[in-house]
C-alpha cells in the first residue's frame, strides 16, 4: 500500500492500483506516472489559445496532452482523455510514446515555425508532473520556454518541482465557493487558492474562469474574486495582484453539463466590467 502525495485526494493504493485520476499506479510500493510520455494531442498553437495574454504575444508554442485528470468537472470539453472510461487507468489507444528528450527535439524542430517552446496541456499536467519536470529542464536546456495550463489542484511540493523550469502558467479558477469546486468539480478550492498565492511568486500567472450558468455566475461572487486575486503579493511581498490577468469565459453545454444554455454574452461582459473595479487585465473569451 502506498499514499498518493499529488493532491488533496491522497489516494491510498493497493499494488498495481490506478488512483482517481486515472494516471498514477502503486508499482512496487511507491505511486508512479503511468501516463508517462505517453501523448495523446500535440498541436502548434499561438501563446493567447492557452489563454495566455501577456506573455510573449504573437509567438507559437508546441502544446502536448496526456491522459487523466483529478477533477471530475461535467462541461470538460477534453473529456476523451481527461476522464473518460478509456482515460480512468488505461493508456488511449492512440497514445504516443515519446522521451523528454525526443520532445525537446521535436520543439527545437518547430523553431523556424515561430515556436518558443512547449505547453503542458489538454489534460491535466500536474498529475503526471514527473515528464513534465524531466521535459521542462531539457527545453530550458535548449534555450525555449514551458508554459502550463493546469487546475492548480496540487500540494506544493508538487509545484516546487516545476518552479525552475515553468515560465508561465494559466491556472483555471472555476470559481470562488467551496460548494462549487466540492460538489460540482469533486475538487478543493482552498487547496487551488493556495497552489495560485505560491505560482504567482515563481512564474508569470494567468487565471482563466469559465462562467457556468446557475453555477458561478453571480456579481458577488466575481466580486470577491477579483478582490482576492488583487491581494496576491509575490517572493518579495509586493503587492502584484491588481496586474494578474483574468479570463473570463463563456460556457457552451456539452458534455455532461447539456441541461443548460450558453452564458448570456451580457453577463460575460457584466461579470468581466466587476472584475475590473479590481483587476487591470481582464479578458473575455468565447463570446
Amino acid at each position: 500500500m502506498a499514499t498518493c502525495e499529488v493532491c488533496f485526494r491522497h489516494c491510498d493504493l493497493a499494488e498495481g492500483q490506478t488512483g482517481f485520476c486515472g494516471a498514477r499506479v502503486c508499482k512496487g510500493g511507491t505511486v508512479l506516472p503511468s501516463n508517462y510520455g505517453l501523448l495523446t494531442a500535440l498541436a502548434l498553437d499561438p501563446i493567447e489559445k492557452k489563454p495566455l495574454r501577456r506573455f510573449r504575444p504573437g509567438e507559437m508554442v508546441l502544446s502536448v496532452g496526456s491522459y487523466g485528470c483529478n477533477l471530475r468537472c461535467p462541461f470538460c470539453q477534453n473529456n476523451s482523455i481527461s476522464w473518460s472510461e478509456e482515460a480512468l487507468g488505461i493508456a488511449p489507444r492512440r497514445a504516443r510514446q515519446i522521451s523528454p528528450q525526443q520532445l525537446c527535439e521535436l520543439a527545437a524542430s518547430c523553431r523556424d515555425q515561430g515556436n518558443m517552446g512547449v505547453a503542458f496541456t489538454y489534460n491535466e499536467p500536474l498529475i503526471g508532473y514527473e515528464f513534465v519536470r524531466d521535459a521542462a529542464r531539457l527545453v530550458h536546456e535548449a534555450g525555449m520556454v514551458n508554459v502550463m495550463v493546469t487546475n492548480g489542484t496540487a500540494e506544493l511540493a508538487v509545484l516546487e518541482e516545476l518552479a525552475d523550469d515553468i515560465d508561465a502558467m494559466n491556472i483555471d479558477l472555476k470559481g470562488f465557493t467551496d460548494h462549487y469546486y466540492r460538489e460540482v468539480l469533486g475538487g478543493s478550492r482552498d487547496m487551488v487558492l493556495r497552489f495560485i498565492e505560491r505560482a504567482v511568486c515563481v512564474s508569470h500567472v494567468e487565471l482563466t474562469t469559465l462562467i457556468v450558468p446557475g453555477e458561478n455566475d453571480a456579481e458577488e461572487e466575481m466580486r470577491e474574486m477579483s478582490r482576492w486575486i488583487a491581494s496576491l503579493r509575490d517572493a518579495d511581498g509586493k503587492l502584484i495582484g491588481p496586474e494578474i490577468p483574468l479570463h473570463v469565459s463563456r460556457f457552451f453545454p456539452q458534455f455532461h453539463m447539456t441541461d443548460r444554455p450558453p452564458t448570456d454574452v451580457s453577463q460575460v461582459y457584466r461579470l468581466a466590467d466587476i472584475a475590473r473595479e479590481n483587476l487591470q487585465h481582464v479578458y473575455t473569451g468565447n463570446c
